[in-house]
This record gives C-alpha cells, structure tokens and sequence, in this order.
C-alpha cells in the first residue's frame, strides 16, 4: 500500500485524515512519482489524460489548456512537473486510485474497508 500525495495540498490532508491509511507516503513535490509507477497508474485508468491534473494552475499559466497534447505530451509533462500528477493517488492491492473526486473516495475507503 501506498500513497503518493502532495504533503501541503489541503484537499490531500483531508482525504488522509478521513482514512486510516496504514501504508507508505511518498510526497510527490519532493519524491517525484517515477516512470513506472505512472505507466502503471495510466494504464490502469485508460490513459496518461486520465491522470493528469488539468485543474493545476501551471495547466493554464503555461498555455498547455491551449496545445493539443498528446498521451507522450501528458506523460512528459507529470514526469517534468508534480502538480499535473491528478492527486492524491493511492495503491492497495494492484489497484490504483487517482484523484479527490467523491467516488474515487469512496471506492477508496471501500477498498480499506474490505
């Protein structure tokens, strides 16, 4: 089990206080996630876009919401710079859960629970 998060995101340190996450952190700011976890990560949910952060403010301030990106685009851009990895991202049991949406929540706690 492992958790890949950013340790001063306030939607991060809400998610892990509702859980009772017993396994490995790993802040992405200072550890960046590596090349074969997120090859993982996207395969595991469709595609490299499936886990990108188009909500980060770099999305924008760097004009990348104006490119076409491609999935090699998306996967360069998460490896060059953590705030596009879509977060938080947990790891239980080979099973990846990417983001704070409500239903990835869920099924994460879920997945805790079980």
């Amino acid at each position: 089990m492992k958790a890949y998060i950013l340790s001063t995101c306030s939607t991060c340190q809400r998610i892990m206080r509702e859980i009772s996450w017993s396994g490995e952190i790993q802040d992405i700011k200072t550890d960046h996630i590596d090349a074969k976890t997120l090859d993982i990560l996207a395969k595991q949910h469709g595609s490299y876009e499936a886990v990108f952060n188009k909500r980060a403010m770099k999305y924008r301030s760097m004009g990348l919401s104006n490119e076409d990106l491609t999935e090699d685009d998306f996967r360069d851009w998460i490896l060059k710079e953590y705030t596009f990895l879509k977060r938080p991202v947990f790891f239980i049991n080979g099973q990846s859960y990417a983001g704070n949406s409500k239903k990835v929540v869920e099924s994460l706690k879920a997945a805790l629970d079980a």
